[in-house]
């Protein structure tokens, strides 16, 4: 328990301010600004969302002390209680992205509540799994993190850091468990680093960098295949556990450190040769059989549940990749084509807001 003690307090010192990496810095607000002023379908597409924002100011926030998500089935409980709790999370992005858009006060007060009662209710417990589900509430953070009254600052970094550090120092990350080398270290690596760079905390940052190089050489092969694919024998799991790597690497790229996407192990495996192996079933180019030969009990359970996708032999449906594809046109602006046809080339409001954040 000292350890852990300690560890939050280092997380607590205050380093010069990083900018926005996890969420849209300045700038790009600006430009989301000058879009919604300037282009009718982003003007009409933010009215949308204003108007769904405006609802918010008038909701209470519904924390729960432990996200419960991973390894339940659909239909249980505490999953059920979990994802109603859940929904506060895209409404604490939308009120700070609002406050930022329109720098009303009104916006910045609910999202600091909102942010304010998960801080004081919500006790992380280590699961990668679950967390991975507080990236809206990171993102809003970090959108509104120089105007957040002191008191409430003070406890909702706290909150962030205690979750960081309760990934680190969890049985779950120990050597020897498979929960240290598959799809939840991907996402314990994402959680960790999103909260380092939102509390701007180097040792968080350090730790989250070493680690992924670890983890692309352990968890991703040189042909482009991975640890979870070849367990789970599903595209689902390989799609699972390259989203958080990918959303990391942004991150890093977007802190100006190291290019994640292109970075090699030496063993010669790396994300974009992950992403690479996944275009031509992407495609349709090459079929496959999703969960027919998965070694774990948990993905049999779930076709037990009748759960939509997870019955051995069910094909994979390119639509799934949409999470890779998203976040892979950062790196690679080909693939481009490719998430506007599985996309169906839609417009909406998340798309103007990843537009913003490409590479230039």
């Amino acid at each position: 328990m000292r350890k852990f003690v300690v560890t939050i307090a280092l997380a607590s010192l205050s380093f010069a301010s990083f900018g926005q990496i996890v969420s849209l810095s300045t700038a790009e607000t600006a430009k989301l600004k000058s879009g919604i002023k300037n282009n009718e379908e982003t003007k009409k597409l933010y009215q949308g969302f204003e108007k769904s924002t405006l609802k918010y100011l008038n909701d209470q926030p519904g924390p729960i002390d432990t996200i419960r998500t991973e390894g339940l089935l659909k239909g249980n409980p505490k999953k059920l209680k979990t994802q109603l709790a859940l929904a506060d999370m895209n409404k604490t992005f939308a009120l700070a992205l609002q406050y930022r858009i329109t720098s009303d006060q009104k916006y910045l007060n609910k999202c600091v509540e909102f942010l304010s009662a998960w801080a004081k209710t919500n006790k992380p417990n280590g699961d990668p799994i679950d967390d991975t589900n507080l990236d809206p509430m990171v993102e809003s953070y970090d959108l509104i993190k120089q105007d957040i009254p002191t008191a409430d600052k003070k406890q909702i970094e706290q909150w962030l850091s205690e979750t960081a550090w309760a990934e680190i120092n969890s049985k779950r990350m120990k050597p020897g468990r498979g929960t240290a080398i598959n799809n939840w270290n991907a996402h314990r690596l994402k959680v960790v680093g999103e909260i380092g760079y939102a509390l701007n905390n180097q040792e968080l940052i350090n730790w989250t960098i070493d680690n992924l190089k670890s983890h692309i050489n352990i968890n991703l092969y040189p042909d482009g295949t991975s640890l979870d694919f070849k367990e789970r024998d599903a595209m689902h799991y390989h799609i699972y556990d390259l989203e958080p790597m990918l959303k990391l690497a942004i991150m890093i790229d977007r802190a100006k450190g190291t290019n994640f996407y292109t970075y090699e192990s030496p063993k010669g495996s790396s994300i974009k040769k992950s992403v690479e192996w996944l275009i031509p079933y992407i495609k349709g180019e090459k079929q496959h059989e999703e969960y027919v030969n998965t070694t774990v009990k948990f993905d049999r359970d779930r076709a037990k549940n009748n759960e939509p996708g997870f019955a051995p032999g069910s094909m994979f449906k390119p639509s799934l990749a949409l999470p890779v594809l998203r976040f892979a046109v950062y790196f690679d602006p080909t693939q481009t084509d490719l998430l506007k046809k599985v996309n169906g080339n839609p417009s909406n409001w998340q798309k103007v807001l990843d537009e913003l954040k490409r590479k230039q």
